[in-house]
């Protein structure tokens, strides 16, 4: 009986040895069981927080006082808020909001001091950029803050039991801060891009799998017309489940939409198709299908944490906002975002249909030459 367990345990043993070795001698394979982990370690450590450590603000202060540069003043010493701009006039607050130039604006009145000495209420007015509602209501707390430092010190210095300097806050598109003004129209690109690299990346895979790759290279068909076939039922699968989700904001959600489908079909557009060259990228370099699958698996993961939808880019360390230029993801979200909630036209996201058209520019012609020369 003894005998027999033990030959039980050396048969598993030798079995697990060769299936160890069988994966470790594989140079991808080891790749893959290292550096997968060890990124997305990084990336959620630096990139996937919600602590709030840079805040971009614009200061309007028309009472010029002491008491209003020494609310300001407690404002500046926090190291988070940074000035970004010193208003003279309130019309100067919507174009700098709507260009994303400051994510908030401090707006004090001319009657600021006056009001404090004469133990009457101090209200301050501050403009959020509700755009993206968790940084948006992060940014509030903190201002609050460092508003109730101010009145305990105001109290201290000049008595009195009610807080003196009151807070007027609004928030711009997305009044109500609900995160589901934030994530739908994101996702409206996030998840069509997924469902698109899948396709694409499993095209020319299970082609080469099936073994009838090769008898596609032979015929009178160029790499460019296997590409173009290859890419444009993605391209339509991927604006099908965009105009989906879009529908599930509109009228499931009732996410109200400000701005041009145009303008939001145009941005769309280019970004399933910059998503599709990065697919057929994966798919042209991949053995099978299953590393098709592997490789687009590991590859969304990094694009979901640097695009930006859950957590801001302007947070993450410096190196992580240069490896987000090649996120095709981080500027359709940009886009899809400004033009849904704030109702921006093409002249003011063409910035973000650049870089997604250099994308495109870049990985389609890069899987049309993996279809001839990959070695494999």
């Amino acid at each position: 009986m003894n005998g027999s367990f033990i030959d039980f345990l050396r048969r598993v043993a030798h079995l697990c040895r060769k299936e160890l070795l069988a994966i470790l001698k594989d140079p991808s394979s080891r790749v893959i069981l290292i550096v997968p982990a060890l990124m997305q370690s990084l990336l959620f450590g630096y990139a996937a927080t919600y602590d709030l450590t840079h805040v971009d603000y614009a200061l309007l202060d028309q009472s010029r006082s002491g008491a209003s540069t020494a609310l300001i003043a407690k404002l500046d010493g926090t190291g988070v808020f940074k000035r970004a701009a010193t208003l003279t006039s309130p019309d100067q607050i919507a174009p700098l909001v709507n260009q994303g130039d400051a994510l908030v604006v401090i707006q004090i009145g001319p009657d600021f001091e006056r009001q404090l000495n004469a133990g009457e209420d101090a209200p301050i007015q501050v403009i959020i950029d509700a755009r993206n509602s968790n940084t948006a209501g992060s940014a509030s707390g903190f201002v609050a803050s460092v508003v109730n430092a101010f009145n305990d010190d105001w109290r201290q210095k000049h008595g009195g039991l009610q807080a003196p300097v009151r807070i007027e806050s609004r928030a711009w598109f997305n009044p109500n801060l609900e995160t589901r003004w934030n994530f739908m129209p994101g996702m409206i690109a996030a998840l069509s891009m997924i469902q698109t690299l899948l396709l694409t990346a499993l095209s020319v895979a299970r082609e080469r799998e099936q073994g009838t790759f090769d008898q596609l290279l032979v015929t009178p068909l160029s790499p460019t017309e296997i590409m173009i076939g290859k890419a444009l039922p993605p391209v339509f699968i991927g604006l099908v489940q965009s105009t989906i989700v879009l529908l599930m904001t509109l009228l499931w959600f009732r996410v109200p939409m400000a701005g041009s489908l145009i303008t939001l079909y145009i941005g769309l557009s280019a970004f399933t198709i910059a998503s599709v060259g990065i697919g057929l990228s994966i798919s042209a370099v991949s053995a099978n299908m299953q590393q098709a699958m592997l490789y687009t698996f590991v590859l969304i993961m990094p694009m979901m944490l640097l695009s930006g939808l859950t957590t801001p880019v302007s947070n993450m360390p410096e190196v992580l906002q240069i490896a987000t230029l090649a996120n095709p993801l981080r500027f359709a979200i940009d886009l899809v975002q400004r033009v849904y909630l704030e109702g921006v036209g093409l002249l003011t996201v063409w910035h973000n249909l650049i870089p997604l058209f250099i994308i495109a520019a870049v990985t389609l012609p890069l899987a049309a030459w993996l279809f001839r020369h990959r070695l494999v």
